[in-house]
């Protein structure tokens, strides 16, 4: 918990050094947050297997305007990950994550943007569910690795009044479980409503 703490720190101190640019390339500091679709990827997931499960991520960002179509955006989100499996008892993996994401953005058109970066996650909490005779059984688990780092891709409209809303797409490099040879990782979708300051 104190890595996260740290690099929640971190994050939110590249956000002050944006904010110490000059005034012509600020683009301004905002809230973000929605709903997100994750599952299991990789080799060794069978599609049979899990089934995408439904979190929810929320957070803050500054933008960095290094030309008038081409944007830095570090952020820091609170991101609720895992994956669900339709079996008897309907067990689900529950991963909280702090998303620390370095995004560019490039804006072809007026509002319309298209953005990519690479983003490292610090596991916060992580867990393991069942449905069991009417009652939820949970219970923490230390098989996840603390760390994972991925690449984003989205694309995003920046609406009138400071509003934006986004879609973008996860994809995990690191083998999420300790001690194993797996190859399977975090992948999911994230569905973003924001508001610029």
């Amino acid at each position: 918990m104190k890595k996260v703490l740290l690099f929640i720190a971190f994050g939110l101190g590249m956000v002050q050094l944006s904010q110490a640019q000059s005034s012509e390339k600020l683009g301004g500091f905002g809230v973000r947050g929605g709903a997100s679709l994750f599952n299991f990827g990789g080799d060794d997931v069978s599609e049979n297997d899990y089934t995408n499960r439904v979190g929810f991520h929320l957070g803050g960002y500054t933008m960095l305007f290094m030309t008038d179509r081409l944007a830095l955006e570090p952020g820091v989100y609170y991101s609720v990950k895992g994956t669900q499996n339709d079996d008897f008892v309907d067990s689900r993996a529950v991963l909280n994550y702090v998303d620390i994401p370095v995004l560019f953005r490039m804006y072809p058109t007026e509002g319309l943007n298209l953005f990519a970066g690479p983003q490292i996650s610090f596991l916060a909490k992580s867990k393991f569910e069942g449905d069991f005779f009417g009652g939820t059984v949970s219970y923490d688990s230390d098989a996840i690795k603390e760390t994972d780092f991925g690449l984003v891709l989205g694309v995003g409209y920046n609406l009138p009044k400071g509003f934006n809303v986004q879609a973008s797409y996860d994809y995990g490099f690191t083998p999420i479980f300790k001690d194993s040879d797996a190859d399977v990782y975090n992948r999911g979708f994230k569905l973003s409503a924001g508001y610029t300051f």
